[in-house]
């Protein structure tokens, strides 16, 4: 019970309010651990309860320890713009009744509109690294009181880039003050990962609730094989009139993909929307309001949409490109299956992607189940033979030949060609001009009595 964990009363009566009766593994351990002030390493699947497993602690600090200055107190930095408004949600609604006040900073707002809420001193921020980054470029002194310091998803703040941003906002954070840093994610590995928790964190308390690699038991995996991308197309169509689903979400590689399978399912009465990166935080939101509210069944996003976006009523995921890793499969999967739900993942695979799904089973130690419908059946029906890692034979051998043959061609190209010296010509006996390196008539050829040999002249038209 959260009784149990001695939160303040009024923090407690926002956890009665919205219906949280029982922690979930992660709260359990990591709010004693945070309460007690300690820096912490948390890794936990997603949908497993990790935000509020550090915004209660969080404001149950804010709440014991008077404010020093007016600055802002806590920072709370996320990778992409739909878990930073999620995340705002979150601490919205569990500081309903302490009084505490929260902002967002994130791409997609006006610049001068951000630096007015930074005037107002709000005791949390929640901020994505790019636009926080253009922030203290104008000032250094913006995050100075900052208390404590939550990095969400770092593993995936450091696969989009953001490594040299986040050294930098965490050394905004530690000009006056060393803040206590809670590191949480789904996926903790990587020697870059190890690289900044060595950094910021002292000493902290390691918290692995489940590990990146154990298996969603309440998701089911499954794959179907597919010639193309209109292979796909037919079996995307197929999946989504058979399946029972409330809401399914679709992922792309790519923006223009993004685009052209939304266009390809509307066109087939699909009621589907679209969102990526390109888009403007506004339409963005529209478009996440549609689906919280039914009116879109069917979301087709890129991996902007992986981390962060929180719909319950999501049961169908369908990789219509594979992810490109393991990381990335696990948290689109965990788009459903959410609060040990139970969901359905079906990862579209044609030749060019069996490697890599060997490559992500073998990863996350899963088997995918093979979905097969004899009418949609293509030519494709999987590698003939496969290696023990259930890559398919053939790819690297035909790797190492065209890598040969570039090899070749590199050498080709690098070693000069002689240039061809034309011969002189010379004249026969018989007077008549000889070219030595390509008559079939040698200079010195003569018939058996000594002479030259008769040429018949052409004949010319009167």
């Amino acid at each position: 019970m959260f009784q149990q964990l001695n939160l303040l009363p009024k923090i407690q009566k926002a956890v009665d309010e919205l219906g949280f009766e029982k922690p979930t593994d992660v709260q359990q351990q990591a709010i004693p651990a945070a309460l007690e002030k300690n820096d912490l390493l948390v890794c936990a699947r997603t949908g497993s309860g990790k935000t509020a497993a550090f915004v209660l602690p969080l404001l149950q600090h804010l709440m014991t320890k008077p404010a020093p200055n007016s600055g802002t107190r806590a920072l709370i930095l996320v990778p992409t713009r739909e878990l930073a408004k999620q995340t705002l949600k979150q601490c919205e609604n569990f500081a309903k009744f302490t009084g505490i006040g929260a902002g967002m900073i994130s791409g997609g707002q006006e610049f001068k509109f951000q630096q007015a809420l930074f005037r107002k001193n709000p005791e949390i921020i929640v901020a994505t690294p790019g636009r926080l980054v253009d922030h203290l470029t104008k000032s250094k002194q913006l995050l100075q009181d900052v208390e404590v310091l939550v990095l969400d998803e770092a593993d995936r703040m450091l696969d989009m880039g953001f490594e040299e941003d986040m050294m930098a906002i965490a050394n905004a954070c530690q000009l006056k003050r060393n803040p206590i840093t809670w590191l949480f994610s789904a996926t903790l590995q990587g020697q870059r990962i190890g690289g900044v928790s060595k950094q910021l964190l002292n000493e902290p308390v390691s918290i692995t609730v489940d590990n990146f690699r154990s298996e969603h038991d309440n998701i089911s995996q499954h794959y179907m094989l597919a010639d193309d991308d209109k292979h796909k197309e037919r079996l995307l169509t197929w999946l989504l009139s058979k399946q029972e689903y409330r809401q399914a979400i679709i992922f792309c590689n790519t923006i223009a993909r993004t685009q052209s399978l939304t266009h390809f399912l509307a066109y087939h009465n699909i009621e589907a929307a679209c969102i990526h990166g390109d888009m403007s935080q506004d339409e963005r939101n529209h478009v996440m309001n549609r689906v919280k509210q039914g009116h879109v069944n069917v979301l087709v996003a890129t991996d902007v949409a992986a981390r962060g976006l929180d719909v319950k009523a999501i049961d169908l995921v369908v990789n219509f490109e594979m992810a490109r890793s393991g990381d990335d499969y696990v948290h689109r999967i965990g788009r459903t299956g959410r609060a040990d739900q139970s969901g359905m993942a079906v990862s579209l695979i044609d030749a060019t992607e069996w490697n890599l799904k060997a490559t992500i089973e073998r990863y996350l130690r899963v088997e995918m189940a093979l979905i097969y419908e004899k009418s949609l059946a293509g030519k494709y029906k999987g590698p003939k033979k496969v290696k023990s890692n259930g890559k398919s034979f053939g790819s690297k051998t035909k790797k190492n030949k065209a890598a040969g043959a570039k090899g070749k061609d590199k050498k080709a190209a690098a070693k000069p060609k002689k240039p061809k010296v034309q011969k002189p010509k010379t004249k026969r006996e018989d007077g008549a001009s000889d070219n030595r390196g390509g008559s079939r008539i040698k200079r010195d050829s003569v018939w058996g009595d000594g002479t030259a040999p008769f040429k018949p002249k052409k004949k010319t038209s009167e």
